[in-house]
């Protein structure tokens, strides 16, 4: 990380021992009263954030059209509009697209394709003495998404022609909503131009984040001038106006502690956009700078409805597996966690890299503080009489935790509930959950809420989020409809199965998974993805 890097826990961390207990209400109490709009706002959903409502998974943005702000937007009674469409059409939700589904894979690397390019050709297994006729295999793969997105994208796959209704970009925190703008990105791929890597493990993407934020900052940048997601969203407000705006970033500011392993805190460069990669975990002090400034210009924004997420927290994904066992009888935490494929019996701290149980209660006590900044600036708001609510996505992922509650009873909080599943997913078999994804040929063996990366949810994991978000929006009175344009009344529901069939994990799941994880492993030691996921 660098000479510059601090691991151990700043003072003002404050290490907590029992788990932020969720805000339940997402009034916080505080009734507001808005004005009655005039007219029907123009822009009916606008999200800002990172990867999660970018439409991530499985290693690559590809599936734009099942992120959680589509899925929401198709219950909203919006067209999902292609980028070719009419620039302005009424009632519709536009999203930045990645690739035509024939092409060469998502950016950066979709592990889902691959797995499946890989049992095409060798079947359900990959026997031991093809693994060097099935690396090179990988290589060939990845040398054809790094000519794809660094050739050929710009004229195979249409950009929008109008500002997004999504602005959000994987890899985001908090400073890159305010601070990246679209003129950085041409000049980070312009520094970095297209090259063929001669040597196989360097078949990557260069530039691939700026690549991808293009995609989303390029048409604002075009029809208003702006830059930055904030100003496009600015833009959109002032273009006849903003209903809801759901704004969920923060993830970032922690992620990289366990997906790179390490422990790096924030230092005073932190709003430096050319710097800051180099952190893993932000200061709560650092975050609530941040947020602060976030937090000014979202109240710029003319939006009648704002949304703002919790963050939610970053030890529970699976990419980093917890073992040999908990702390203590009642704890959270495992004594190490490491790499999924890695287990208890081959672990050994001395060679692999791992985080320790207390350094993940630091960093979750760090995003504990995180949260009560981003509360307290809904209190902040709503007390001025701001329409401003609530979401709980960090109380949503703790009600799903499978190892730190589901699995250990003796874990859990007084106030915990474990997370009801639709009955659509509740009929699956296995009942999906946040383990790893594992497959074989008698299809799905665990997992199923988070893809093939560990990290971003699956698409059913995803329409849990939609849902959520839903709910809040309907205590906000927003108004859902048909896509025949009929009212809805009730509680609206996400259409599962229109989302079970769009899953292909779920619905066709890879066959070479059941092997303990072990080809993972063998992709990652070849082609680095997991320090990939981390921006490295």
């Amino acid at each position: 990380m660098g000479d510059d890097c601090v691991s151990e826990t700043p003072a003002e961390v404050d290490i907590r021992r029992e788990p932020r207990q969720p805000v339940t209400d997402p009034i916080l109490g505080i009734p507001v009263t808005p004005a009655a709009a005039a007219t029907t706002a123009d822009h009916r959903l606008v999200t800002m954030g990172d990867s999660i409502s970018h439409g991530f998974m499985s290693g690559a943005v590809f599936r734009t059209e099942v992120s959680w702000p589509a899925i929401l937007a198709y219950e909203l009674g919006l067209r999902l509009a292609p980028p070719t469409a009419d620039p302005a059409p009424p009632n519709v939700f536009r999203y930045p697209v990645y690739e035509q589904p024939n092409g060469a894979g998502g950016i950066p690397f979709d592990i889902e394709r691959l797995l499946r390019a890989l049992q095409g050709r060798y079947g359900d297994s990959v026997g031991f003495t093809e693994l060097f006729r099935a690396a090179w295999f990988a290589y060939r793969y990845c040398d054809g998404i790094e000519d794809f997105w660094e050739r050929e994208a710009d004229t195979k796959v249409p950009m929008l022609q109008a500002t997004p209704h999504n602005l959000s970009v994987y890899g985001w925190d908090v400073r890159d909503l305010l601070s990246t703008s679209y003129d950085m990105m041409v000049k980070a791929i312009g520094a970095n131009p297209a090259r063929d890597n001669r040597l196989p493990w360097r078949q990557i993407v260069e530039s691939d984040t700026a690549r991808a934020g293009i995609r989303v900052l390029g048409p604002a940048h075009a029809e208003h001038g702006t830059q930055t997601a904030v100003e496009a969203a600015e833009a959109l407000g002032n273009d006849g106006g903003i209903e809801t705006l759901v704004v969920m970033i923060g993830a970032n500011n922690a992620l990289a502690s366990m997906l790179k392993l390490k422990l790096c805190w924030s230092g005073d460069d932190f709003a430096d956009c050319a710097q800051k990669s180099k952190y893993t975990v932000w200061r709560p002090s650092h975050f609530a700078h941040e947020w602060a400034e976030l937090g000014g210009r979202l109240r710029a924004i003319k939006a009648r409805h704002v949304i703002v997420a919790t963050v939610p927290s970053v030890t529970i994904a699976p990419i980093a597996r917890g073992l040999p066992a908990k702390l203590a009888h009642g704890s959270r935490y495992f004594s190490y966690y490491t790499r999924p494929w890695i287990d208890a019996d081959h672990f050994e701290p001395r060679f692999d890299a791992h985080v320790t149980g207390d350094e993940a209660r630091a960093v979750d006590s760090a995003i504990d503080a995180y949260n009560a900044t981003i509360i307290d600036s809904v209190r902040a708001a709503r007390t001025e009489g701001l329409d401003w609510y609530l979401f709980e996505l960090g109380g949503l992922l703790d009600s799903l935790a499978s190892k730190r509650y589901l699995t250990d009873p003796a874990a859990r909080p007084s106030w915990w509930q474990e997370y009801e599943l639709p009955a659509a997913l509740q009929a699956l078999d296995p009942v999906p959950n946040t383990r790893f994804f594992r497959s074989g040929p008698e299809g799905r063996a665990d997992g199923g809420l988070f893809s093939l990366d560990g990290v971003h949810p699956t698409t059913i994991g995803y329409g849990i989020v939609a849902q959520e978000v839903i709910r809040v929006m309907q205590r906000a009175g927003v108004s859902f409809q048909t896509p025949t344009g009929a009212a809805r009344t009730g509680d609206v529901a996400v259409d599962w199965h229109r989302l079970l069939a769009t899953d292909t994990l779920i619905s066709t799941p890879p066959a070479l998974l059941d092997d303990g994880l072990g080809l993972l492993g063998w992709l990652d030691q070849r082609l680095d993805w997991v320090h990939r996921l981390a921006g490295g």
